[in-house]
């Protein structure tokens, strides 16, 4: 149904002047209203991926804090691409200085910046390898490591032992024989130990079954000459004959769970009270008796 209605007006996208028969028409073409219509969504786009964009740049840590005049302990470690830690050993060392304001330290950005502008003289501190005095004998290496010829050889090849030869004998350097025996040094604690021949007895297990097993349970292990034994009671746990031990440590990962708390506020309870703690490979493992007994509840006697 048409309109008798004539109204002139200036096309919103070619900007030509043309008669419309309705107050709502913009255009003075399909033409035109198609090409306003697509510019229209386009705008739209762009605007809602630059608010997103926005966002994401006043939300990163950075932008937060480069126009503070002070700044928290965690935006310092931020702003200096540090973490916590180790700018609290820059307060402790005072390298950096902090004021308390109520139950916050703050730092002034502009003392961060001013230690950029007196930059210490970078040098790196040469180590002079000391000369190795004490030898072993390679009959020596055998009679105390219970070993043969052929495998020092391998090992000192594989783990560059040095060697030095005086009158048709090989001498080895006794600090790193010693220091490749210290690590593969079974656990003293552990007294009782099956040789192979002895599990495969028992257990009616195959060599490869063995290996997989003590691999995948990390079984301690210890080697004397070609015999290797492994521990009694990590292989019984192993196989369900034997319950294991109350764990003596916590993972820091445990901690945190068990504690609700943050791995900063754990190594903080660790550092201040002199919780024992032990590192095994990557894990830092801390005393769970004495974190236990530091978080227990208050008793009235």
């Amino acid at each position: 149904m048409s309109s008798n209605i004539d109204i002139k007006k200036i096309c919103s996208w070619c900007g030509t002047e043309f008669i419309a028969h309705k107050t709502t028409t913009t255009c003075c073409s399909h033409r035109c209203a198609n090409a306003l219509y697509k510019k229209k969504k386009r705008d739209e786009v762009i605007k809602v991926n630059n608010q997103f964009t926005e966002k994401i740049v006043l939300e990163k840590p950075i932008e937060r804090i480069k126009d503070k005049p002070f700044i928290t302990i965690t935006e310092a470690a931020v702003y200096l691409g540090v973490t916590r830690p180790t700018l609290y050993s820059y307060l402790k060392n005072g390298e950096l200085k902090a004021s308390r304001l109520g139950c916050k330290y703050l730092l002034r950005k502009e003392d961060i910046d001013e230690l950029f502008n007196r930059p210490t003289e970078f040098r790196i501190q040469s180590k002079e390898r000391a000369p190795i005095t004490e030898f072993y004998t390679t009959a020596e290496v055998k009679e105390k490591y219970n070993v043969v010829d052929s495998w020092i050889f391998v090992v000192a090849k594989k783990h560059n032992i040095p060697r030095t030869f005086n009158r048709g004998k090989t001498y080895w350097s006794k600090k790193h024989i010693d220091n490749y025996f210290a690590k593969k040094a079974a656990n003293p604690e552990i007294a009782e130990w099956y040789t192979v021949q002895e599990i495969q007895d028992k257990f009616d297990m195959t060599l490869a079954a063995i290996y997989t097993l003590a691999s995948k349970n990390a079984i301690p292990k210890k080697k004397e000459g070609i015999m290797v034994y492994y521990s009694k009671k990590h292989f019984d746990i192993a196989k369900g004959i034997a319950q294991p031990d109350e764990p003596q440590y916590y993972t820091v990962a445990e901690a945190m769970e068990r504690y609700n708390m943050t791995r900063d506020q754990i190594y903080h309870y660790v550092k201040d009270y002199n919780i024992p703690k032990v590192r095994e490979g990557k894990y830092t493992k801390i005393s769970k008796p004495d974190l236990d007994k530091l978080f227990e509840a208050p008793k009235i006697e």
